[in-house]
């Protein structure tokens, strides 16, 4: 992403930072926007040139929308862990009346932009006297570079099931083993096939038995496109510590995020970390052939809450490797 206006050279970089008091807005001067304001200052960050390795200016707008004279006004800015700011805090001489703003101006070192899809998180404080009489405030701003892989498929980078006639190629746990593909079809799970599971609709790989079907989560990007109540996850564990945060990224820019969990494909409690159980198949594959008949190996469905006023762009999986995934869906 190269927003406009922002980008500068190494060797063009200002001495220092400035700090300029803004007039209040127009509309802030309006009376039906004037009995309307919110009480709370308001921090804000212009958007950050990403293409380095340069020195990127950075604008925090701070503006008072409390009752009361701001005073004392101090504002810090900093970005990705390693990433130098100058300078670390301005200082603002005098106050700000209701509805003005300031404006601080940062430089960043933007390194060289990693290959793959990134997301860079950018913070900036104020504090300060009166205004709202809350003492700080924070903004936040997420940038992203790169683009996310076009659907849960792409990322695929596990084996979880194999035919029974050739269970060598399978690796869901670690341990050579996997999924039986003829013991979950009996289960109802066949190729292509629809999943209903907590208000989505969701599909089993439709990919041959013994190659790559499901996602081992470690932070991927996924593109996703819909608008619903809630995001539905499909899959299992392996151990009894498969759980995690997955964040949604919305089409207008802001996110959300939410933990789920499921539990090992086997032996653990059927709504360990508030999964649902899908399905259960008798016995797994292992390296030698088909074995372990009796016991259950399973599939659950779990989900996060997503803004139903909101259209989804993307979808950061959890980093965590315990959590396989075959499938995910927007419910309505």
């Amino acid at each position: 992403m190269r927003p406009a206006g922002l980008i500068r050279s190494l060797g063009a970089v200002v001495a220092a930072g400035a700090l300029a008091l803004l007039p209040p807005t127009a509309s802030a001067a309006t009376p039906s926007t004037t009995t309307a304001a919110a009480t709370a200052t308001a921090v804000s960050i212009s958007p950050v040139d990403l293409d380095g390795p340069a020195v990127s200016t950075v604008k925090v707008t701070v503006t008072n929308a409390g009752p009361e004279r701001m005073r004392s006004l101090k504002v810090s800015f900093g970005g990705p862990v390693g990433w130098a700011v100058q300078p670390s805090v301005l200082q603002v001489d005098g106050s700000l009346a209701k509805g003005a703003s300031a404006e601080a101006t940062f430089r960043i070192q933007v390194p060289e932009r990693r290959p793959g899809f990134t997301i860079r998180t950018f913070t900036a404080t104020a504090t300060y006297r009166g205004g709202d009489g809350a003492g700080s405030a924070t903004g936040t701003r997420t940038q992203h570079s790169g683009t996310p892989l076009a659907n849960l498929a792409a990322a695929y980078n596990n084996v979880g099931v194999t035919d029974e006639s050739d269970t060598k190629p399978g690796n869901y746990d670690g341990g050579g083993n996997s999924f039986s593909a003829q013991k979950l079809a009996a289960a109802g799970l066949r190729p292509g096939g629809t999943v209903n599971a907590l208000g989505a609709e969701l599909r089993w790989p439709d990919v041959p038995s013994g190659t790559p079907d499901n996602v081992s989560a470690a932070g991927q990007a996924i593109a996703l496109d819909g608008r619903g109540s809630r995001l539905v996850f499909l899959g299992s564990g392996v151990t009894s510590g498969a759980s995690g945060t997955a964040t949604v990224y919305y089409a207008d820019g802001t996110s959300g995020s939410g933990s789920f969990g499921f539990p090992n494909w086997s032996f653990d409690p059927a709504n360990a970390h508030g999964a649902t159980l899908v399905a259960s198949s008798d016995g797994r594959n292992r390296p030698d052939g088909y074995g372990n008949a009796g016991i259950a190996y399973r599939v659950f469905a779990h989900s996060i809450p997503l803004d139903p006023a909101k259209q989804v762009a993307f979808v950061v999986l959890p980093g965590n490797g315990n959590i396989h995934l075959f499938d995910l869906a927007v419910a309505p």
